[in-house]
C-alpha cells in the first residue's frame, strides 16, 4: 500500500472515529484508541483487525461536529479561509488579555506544552493555549506523524494564539506578521516549523514531507486549513 494511500485511510478514519469529541475528560482514552488504530494501519496494511475494545467513548456533548461550507464570494487569497473558520469555530475574537485570562479560566482556552509527537517551544509572542477541540486535533497530528517516522520523533509549534496586543507587537518586530486581525486570536490556530524535528534546528526532508502529507490528508477530510509559510518556515494550520 502506498505511503499517501496509508495516510488517507488513517485520516479517514479519524474523521469518522471522533469528529464528535470536543472536550479534554477522555484525552488518555483517545490517544490509546487513536495509537491502536495508527498501528493496525502501519503494522498490517493488507487487513484491519475489529480492535478488542469496540465501546464507544463516553462524552459529554455526544452530537456531531458540523463543519460549515465557506461561502466562495468570500474568499479573495488562501488565507481568508482561516479567517472565516477561526472567527465560526467557537467564542469568537479574543479582545485582550483579560478576555483570554477569562477564557483560560472556563476551559474554553487549554494548555498544550508537548504531547504524543509534538512540543511547543518557548513563545514570546503567543500563549501555548488553544480550544479543546484543537488540541484533540493536534494530538490526532502528533500521532500519525510518529506513527509515519517513529516514536520518538516530535515536530514543534512556534506560534499559538496572539491576543491582538500580541500580534500588533509581532508586527512590528517581523514584517511578515498579518496585518490587522489574525486567525490566531481565535484560540484555533498554531504554527508547525518544518525545519525543526526533534528539539533540533536542521532540515530534514523525509520529516517535512511526511508531515505536510499528514496535513494535506487531514485537510482533504476538513479537519483543517494550512498553509505553507515560506518566510517563516512553518506550516500554518487552523483547525476547522
Amino acid at each position: 500500500m502506498k505511503q499517501h494511500t496509508l495516510v488517507y485511510l488513517v485520516a479517514f478514519f479519524i474523521l469518522f472515529s471522533v469528529g464528535a469529541l470536543a472536550t479534554q475528560a477522555y484525552m488518555p482514552e483517545l490517544k490509546r484508541q487513536l495509537k491502536d488504530t495508527y498501528s493496525a494501519f502501519t503494522n498490517n496494511p493488507k487487513s484491519v483487525p475489529r480492535p478488542e475494545n469496540t465501546e464507544p467513548i463516553s462524552l459529554e456533548t455526544p452530537l456531531p461536529r458540523v463543519v460549515l461550507p465557506i461561502p466562495e464570494e468570500l474568499i479573495a487569497k488562501e488565507y481568508d479561509k482561516h479567517l472565516y473558520a477561526s472567527e465560526h469555530n467557537g467564542f469568537g475574537l479574543i479582545e485582550n488579555e483579560t478576555h483570554f485570562n477569562k477564557l483560560v479560566d472556563e476551559k474554553q482556552l487549554v494548555l498544550v506544552n508537548q504531547g504524543s509527537g509534538y512540543e511547543v517551544m518557548p513563545l514570546t509572542h503567543s500563549h501555548p493555549y488553544i480550544t479543546p477541540y484543537s488540541k484533540i486535533v493536534l494530538e490526532e497530528l502528533g500521532i500519525a506523524f510518529q506513527t509515519l517516522t517513529d516514536t520518538e520523533s516530535f515536530f514543534t509549534l512556534t506560534s499559538v494564539t496572539r491576543t491582538p496586543e500580541q500580534q500588533k507587537s509581532l508586527r512590528k518586530r517581523n514584517r511578515n506578521a498579518t496585518e490587522g486581525v489574525s486567525s490566531h486570536s481565535y484560540g484555533s490556530s498554531f504554527d508547525i516549523s518544518y525545519i525543526r524535528f526533534n528539539g533540533k534546528k536542521s532540515f530534514d526532508r523525509s520529516k517535512q514531507k511526511k508531515l505536510e502529507e499528514i496535513l494535506k490528508e487531514f485537510q482533504e477530510a476538513d479537519k483543517i486549513f494550512f498553509i505553507k509559510e515560506r518566510k517563516q518556515s512553518c506550516y500554518h494550520v487552523t483547525v476547522r
